[in-house]
């Protein structure tokens, strides 16, 4: 009875080894360090050294706004189309002549944004998100990116109308 404990307990400790050298080798830095990268890091745009734009880049949401874009004061922000509980949160960027909104995202979906009418008196942004693709497994986050809108001239003074359309 001795000598089946030990031994099954020698099984196990030789099992919990080998899991934990698996678990290392496959995780450690070392390891890690000559991998090949995993496509999600972008360099930035040929060109882009010395531009003074800090604007993101179309189709790559960030969670901060650019660092020197202006916030466009809530009374020339129209959000009365959109959900109550969506932010209505816009910045102008790059001499007025791009709008970085915060928009609404969730699960396997992702934050768009385009400017669909632009007068003297207003520029009015249409916020959509994809959908997801059917039968994929998706989270129920809900995310709160800022996505670059490109106006066709600068702001100024006009009045930004938000508005939601249905996901593409």
């Amino acid at each position: 009875m001795r000598y089946s404990t030990k031994l099954i307990g020698t099984t196990r400790l030789a099992g919990a080894a080998l899991v934990l050298t698996m678990a290392a080798a496959c995780g450690s830095p070392t390891s890690m360090a000559n991998a090949p990268a995993s496509g999600t890091e972008t360099a930035p745009p040929s060109g882009s050294a010395g531009t003074s734009t800090s604007v993101p880049p179309p189709g790559k949401p960030q969670f901060d706004p650019p660092q020197g874009a202006q916030r466009v004061p809530d009374n020339r922000v129209d959000g009365a189309a959109l959900p109550k509980t969506f932010p209505k949160e816009v910045y102008s960027d790059n001499g007025g002549t791009v709008l970085v909104v915060r928009a609404e995202e969730g699960g396997c979906g992702h934050a768009l944004g385009e400017a669909v009418e632009q007068s003297a008196q207003k520029v009015v942004v249409d916020l959509s998100e994809t959908k997801a693709q059917t039968g994929q497994m998706c989270t129920m986050d809900l995310r709160h990116p800022v996505i670059s809108v490109a106006l066709g001239a600068p702001l100024g003074e006009r009045t930004v109308v938000l508005k939601q359309s249905a996901p593409r």
